[in-house]
C-alpha cells in the first residue's frame, strides 16, 4: 500500500527512482550524462537536499538551482518529459498531499525553467559567467 511522502528517506527513493528512469530515458539521459558525468551521486545528494527543503522546509538545500541549467540544450520537449517521468514517479510511490504538492512544485519549477531557458536562449547578454 502506498503512502505520502512522511521522511528523509521517502525523499530518497523518490529521487534514487525518478532519477534512475532518467537515467534510462532516451531523451533525457544524455542531457544528463553530458553535464553530470561520473558526478551522480553528489548530483543525488543535492537533490535529496532540495526536495527536502522544498516538501518539509529544512534547511538542508542551500543556493539557487536554475544557474547550472540556463546553458542546457533542452527544450519544451525536454520539460515535458523530465515532468512526465517526476510525475510517474510519485504517482508509483506515493499517495496523499505530499505526493501531490511535490507534483504541483515540480510542474511550476519545470514552467519557470522553461521559460527562463528560453529566454536566455534569445538573450544570451543577459546570461551571468
Amino acid at each position: 500500500m502506498k503512502k505520502d511522502i512522511e521522511t528523509g528517506s521517502d525523499i530518497r527513493v523518490l529521487v534514487d527512482t525518478f532519477y534512475s528512469r532518467v537515467r534510462e530515458d532516451n531523451l533525457l539521459a544524455p542531457v544528463f550524462n553530458e553535464v553530470i558525468k561520473d558526478r551522480w551521486p553528489e548530483h543525488l545528494l543535492k537533490m535529496y537536499g532540495f526536495w527536502e527543503t522544498v516538501l518539509f522546509g529544512s534547511p538542508a538545500y542551500k543556493g539557487s538551482p536554475f544557474p547550472k541549467h540556463a546553458r542546457l540544450p533542452v527544450d519544451q520537449l525536454h520539460f515535458d518529459r523530465w515532468l512526465m517521468l517526476f510525475n510517474q514517479t510519485l504517482d508509483d510511490l506515493f499517495t496523499g498531499e505530499k505526493a501531490d504538492e511535490a507534483k504541483w512544485r515540480g510542474g511550476k519549477m519545470a514552467e519557470m525553467f522553461m521559460h527562463k531557458i528560453a529566454y536566455f536562449k534569445t538573450h544570451p547578454e543577459k546570461l551571468m559567467s
